[in-house]
């Protein structure tokens, strides 16, 4: 069912380049109808958002307040949860809130020899809008991992959108809401909600960022309205990389695949080790576990279609691959993890141990669980709390520091041509005021 490659083999890295292609660019069609959408939001503001989730998700509104969601509400939420879920609930939102305060960054300052003064202003964005999935599934942990470092940040008003089609609420969503501090929050959803957000219409005000993930139609307005607004990512699909030296219980390693597997015919799951009876046994296990699981179909067609089982030939070259895949989520199930994590450079996160399954990352280890996919941890980070701050640079120059820099400036003003940028550093050469 999963395909077997060896790093030994003459043809593996074209195999391995083929095995991650994943066509990310956009469908004309999907863009085409996304315009169309933003475009009449833009111009209709909360009559188009109407308009759009009665079509699309079958629920009926008079008004845009038919479609907030009160604090009273988010509340209520929460109390009907049974207690279990209300503990955990509350568990994961304090650890993945203790792990984003340590992110909070600093303004600093310092004055050079000549009294200049330079630094740095760390400041919260005003708004953000988070997205969060609805319909087919619903994901409480992606209000925690949004919300929170938003909030902590130190934004002042955070906008939840959520679309629940056919009226159908998620308690432990709306609860997460009012865990992590959701300021407002409306159930609307798909390019529309993105549109309100962006440009903001008669109810719902423009937010300075947009986070979270979606749908194709959601990833399209969100590529479409970044420069209006910031956005986090566009996400590709769940991607999962182990590196197992075969201690860990096969079993263990056949389940974790799965769990990202389960995600979505197109999601990810490769192992990489040296030890080919160990891989043998993974494989034996996928196929004992896989019927009992109960998105048996979405799991084989994830595995079949973008999985691989593959040997190599020591701890070391899989640190290699796996710095050139670049994966989202990297298992680094071996007996001594901390002495191989210093060879790994690109990852989203990475789990070490066999104890730490990369389940645990996704709702309550208190790390965020919004990664880059696609090889963009190469370059990408997850989502944190400085993603909803931004940096303004200090400069506070004195009369002998204007002296100074005045020469420097205008030898290289003139030089770009630029005469007016030289004349005002050439003012302040002499200190006459």
């Amino acid at each position: 069912m999963i395909r077997r490659l060896d790093s030994r083999d003459a043809q593996f890295q074209q195999e391995l380049s083929a095995l991650l292609a994943f066509e990310s660019s956009q469908d004309p069609e999907v863009d085409a109808r996304v315009a169309a959408i933003l475009d009449d939001v833009k111009q209709r503001g909360d009559a188009a958002v109407i308009d759009y989730t009665q079509r699309f998700d079958s629920l009926s509104a008079a008004t845009m307040a038919d479609l907030e969601l009160s604090q009273a509400e988010l509340k209520a939420a929460f109390e009907r949860l049974p207690q279990g879920q209300k503990d955990a609930l509350e568990a994961a939102a304090a650890r993945v809130r203790r792990y984003h305060e340590h992110q909070k960054a600093a303004s600093w300052q310092y004055t050079d020899e000549d009294g200049t003064m330079l630094g740095q202003q760390v400041t919260a964005l005003d708004r953000v809008g988070i997205y969060v999935p609805g319909g087919k599934a619903s994901y409480p942990s992606s209000v925690l991992m949004n919300a929170i470092p938003a909030h902590v940040a130190g934004v002042s008003e955070i906008i939840m959108v959520v679309p629940t089609p056919r009226g159908e609420r998620n308690d432990l969503v709306l609860a997460a809401a009012y865990i992590a501090g959701v300021s407002r929050a409306f159930t609307i959803g798909g390019a529309q909600a993105v549109g309100a957000l962006a440009y903001g219409t008669q109810t719902i005000p423009q937010v300075d960022k947009i986070t979270g993930p979606g749908n194709a139609y959601v990833a399209a307005a969100k590529r479409r309205v970044f420069g209006i607004v910031g956005i986090d990512m566009v996400a590709g699909p769940s991607e999962i990389l182990v590196i197992c030296d075969g201690t860990t219980d096969p079993d263990w390693i056949a389940m974790d695949l799965f769990s990202q597997a389960e995600h979505d015919e197109i999601a990810q799951a490769i192992l990489l080790c040296p030890d080919a009876g160990f891989i043998d046994q993974v494989a034996a296990s996928i196929e004992r576990q896989l019927p009992d699981m109960p998105r048996a179909e979405i799991i084989r067609a994830s595995l079949t279609g973008r999985g691989a089982l593959i040997h190599v030939k020591d701890l070391a070259e899989a640190c290699h691959i796996a710095n050139w895949i670049a994966p989202e989520h990297l298992e680094l199930s071996v007996a001594e993890p901390q002495v191989w994590l210093p060879e790994l450079k690109h990852a989203g996160a990475i789990f070490l141990g066999k104890f730490t399954s990369e389940s645990l990352g996704d709702y309550c280890a208190g790390p965020n669980h919004v990664l880059p996919t696609a090889r963009t941890a190469r370059f990408a980070s997850p989502l944190g709390v400085y993603d909803f701050q931004k940096r303004s640079s200090l400069i506070q120059v004195s009369a002998a520091g204007a002296r100074k820099l005045g020469r420097i400036a205008s030898t290289l003003a003139h030089g770009e041509g630029l005469q007016a940028h030289a004349k005002a550093a050439e003012y302040r050469l002499d200190d006459k005021q």
